[in-house]
């Protein structure tokens, strides 16, 4: 099978013939339809991400496919099932194994390119708005990268919990994107000075922050009292340095998130998350944003689409053809 791998530590991805992974106790094979593409994976290649794994390793964190077979002890869903996977590896392949703990069956309506593009930007937005950040309707939600993986998930997601959403980025057909998610108001981070613009709106009571640097300075000045900033990455390169004694005078709250970790001590937090926005997408309330499916062999192209920041929402890869998908 081909996989697109990194075959030794700091060396360059390439694309490769390896054998079929045959699974091991409790996981599953998974011929994989779809792999979306995540910020991580650049770091990953870098060797930055808290998570990499030692080389040799095949890239993509999260998939969607058919369950292909079970390994010994396996209780996870049948073959032939339809599933999504957080693997957190492994996803840039045309065949995985995976933790069948992990393994998320499908609604006969979602395409295997949505369900790629589905569980890490969504979850990592409803996690940080719901389970941490308890944002209420009628509360101003201030999203940076606003047309990203992420930050268009929390865009969407927001408005569905019935805040005003303020959405930033960088240019006016990013900015198009994210007002068709929900926006409220738009902050073009090129030419406009957040901070004048968000306290021009009354201020703001969550910061979603997927970029850091300048951006999260400016958001942090731009909180009412009581306000909650929930650092999610750092697209910028700069992680921000707190000053602890304004979080005392506003009484503010900085609240982290790594949506994966949840995995390893609390995953239920996950699993309750997810149903909720099956749900959701089952209902019509949720449309993931894909702008660029490409296959396997492109997936360098794909990547360097996330690198240069000329994607917004998702970008998918299809090891698969068409036919042998959904």
């Amino acid at each position: 099978m081909r996989a697109y791998m990194i075959p030794s530590d700091g060396a360059a991805p390439e694309l490769s013939e390896t054998d079929l992974p045959e699974p091991g106790p409790g996981e599953l094979r998974l011929r994989i339809g779809a792999c979306g593409l995540n910020f991580a994976d650049l770091l990953m290649m870098k060797g930055t991400y808290q998570d990499t794994p030692r080389a040799p390793f095949t890239l993509g964190m999260e998939v969607a496919g058919v369950v292909d077979a079970l390994g010994p002890g396996a209780n996870g869903p049948a073959v032939g099932t339809r599933v999504a996977v957080f693997g957190g590896q492994g996803g840039l392949a045309e065949y995985g194994c995976f933790d069948a703990a992990r393994a998320v069956p499908l609604p006969d309506a979602m395409s295997f390119e949505d369900a790629a593009a589905f569980q890490i930007a969504y979850g990592t937005s409803h996690v940080a708005l719901d389970y941490k950040a308890r944002l209420q309707p009628g509360e101003t939600l201030l999203v940076l990268g606003a047309a990203g993986g992420v930050g268009l998930t929390a865009v969407e997601i927001g408005k569905l919990m019935g805040a005003t959403v303020i959405a930033c980025a960088r240019g006016a057909d990013k900015l198009e994107v994210a007002r068709q998610a929900g926006a409220d108001h738009l902050i073009d981070a090129k030419t406009q000075d957040i901070l004048a613009e968000c306290k021009a709106l009354g201020g703001v009571d969550v910061v979603y922050d997927p970029v850091g640097g300048e951006q999260f300075k400016a958001a942090f000045r731009a909180c009412k009292p009581e306000a909650r900033l929930l650092p999610i990455g750092f697209a910028s390169g700069e992680v921000p340095q707190v000053p602890a004694n304004h979080l005392l005078v506003k009484n503010l709250s900085v609240m982290g998130l790594y949506w994966g970790g949840y995995l390893k001590f609390k995953p239920e937090v996950i699993t309750d998350s997810l149903s909720t926005l099956l749900e959701w997408y089952e209902a019509g309330k949720l449309k993931p944003h894909i702008s660029h499916v490409l296959p396997l062999e492109q997936a360098g192209d794909a990547l360097e689409l996330l690198r240069t920041r000329k994607s917004t929402g998702k970008v998918v890869v299809t090891p698969q053809p068409p036919s042998a998908g959904a």
